[in-house]
């Protein structure tokens, strides 16, 4: 098959130079803009210290750590899909994706390390590592990914309640510190509301039962989220505006990890020819599903969920 003959969306059999140069280019050409834009509208903002760790282990409930693990896996495997369509050997392209992974997580726990608020964190490495390798494994191991990480998020209804500072002010509510740790708009909460996220691990059972008549789109899927995060570790907060304290009554917002088991699809075992369609899929298998879902949470309680999303 010759190289002028591919569709745009057709993976190389070979190496393919001018997809190669592309590809690396543009992508060196993102990373540095965005790069550039992190650093100029988060950190530039911030306090600078210093390069020093910070031991964040159990902030947020964990909840960012099992987002990182989700991001690395997901920069894994895009890259791996990208250097297959510039014609890139299986291992070369696994080892490079793999090491873009690394290093694109890498680069922001550095601007953390330097920043006199957060700092370098190994937790955050470690789900870094534990992201990244777990694509690795799974091609080296099956040849394909049996487990795919997932995430789903959808906006909550915060409490407009006024809530009582230490000094015995009311000005502040639920709703409005949401949107101050979280986000106003939509695209801002999905990605950094941790009390709407859930980060999925999506099981293929077909390819571990694979003399079952199992569906092979049909998944399997353990998810981890949280409910009332309001602060880093407890329900002490301080409103930046103004600098009032509050702490928040644990009875009435217990802070608690939620666990899922709920069905799902794994769209890249939806047969199809196209290869637009075959990318489409690729994309699509970021997000999980709505659909039922079984919940088993930290304080105690079952619930069952007619959709989940």
């Amino acid at each position: 098959m010759g190289q002028q003959k591919l569709r745009f969306f057709e993976p190389a059999d070979t190496f393919h130079k001018v997809r190669f140069y592309t590809a690396a280019g543009a992508g060196a050409v993102l990373y540095t803009g965005l790069m550039v834009g992190l650093n100029q509208a988060w950190y530039a903002q911030q306090e600078r210290s210093r390069f020093h760790l910070f031991n964040d282990w159990n902030e947020w409930k964990n909840m960012d750590k099992f987002g990182h693990w989700f991001t690395s896996y997901s920069y894994a495997r895009f890259a791996y899909q990208g250097g297959r369509w510039t014609g890139l050997k299986e291992n070369t392209a696994l080892w490079l994706a793999s090491g873009i992974s690394f290093f694109l997580q890498g680069s922001i726990e550095i601007l953390d390390g330097y920043s006199t608020k957060w700092g370098f964190s190994m937790p955050d490495m470690a789900f870094n590592i534990l992201g990244s390798t777990s694509f690795f494994l799974q091609q080296k191991l099956w040849n394909e990914q049996r487990i795919v990480f997932k995430i789903s998020s959808f906006p909550k209804n915060y409490s407009d309640e006024s809530l009582v500072a230490l000094d015995g002010t009311l000005s502040y509510s639920l709703s409005e510190r949401a949107r101050d740790l979280y986000g106003k708009s939509f695209a801002e909460s999905y990605l950094k509301d941790y009390n709407a996220q859930t980060v999925w691990a999506s099981f293929n059972v077909a390819s571990f039962m694979q003399k079952s008549k199992w569906p092979k789109w049909l998944n399997l899927a353990v998810g981890y989220s949280a409910e009332n995060l309001y602060a880093g570790f407890d329900y002490h907060f301080t409103e930046t505006t103004t600098g009032k304290e509050f702490l928040l009554d644990p009875n009435k917002y217990p802070r608690y990890g939620q666990f899922f088991l709920s069905p799902d699809i794994d769209f890249t075992r939806i047969p199809t020819k196209s290869h637009f369609m075959k990318t489409l899929f690729q994309v699509l298998n970021l997000f999980k599903i709505p659909a039922p879902a079984l919940e088993i949470n930290t304080i105690g309680k079952i619930k069952f969920h007619r959709v989940y999303l």
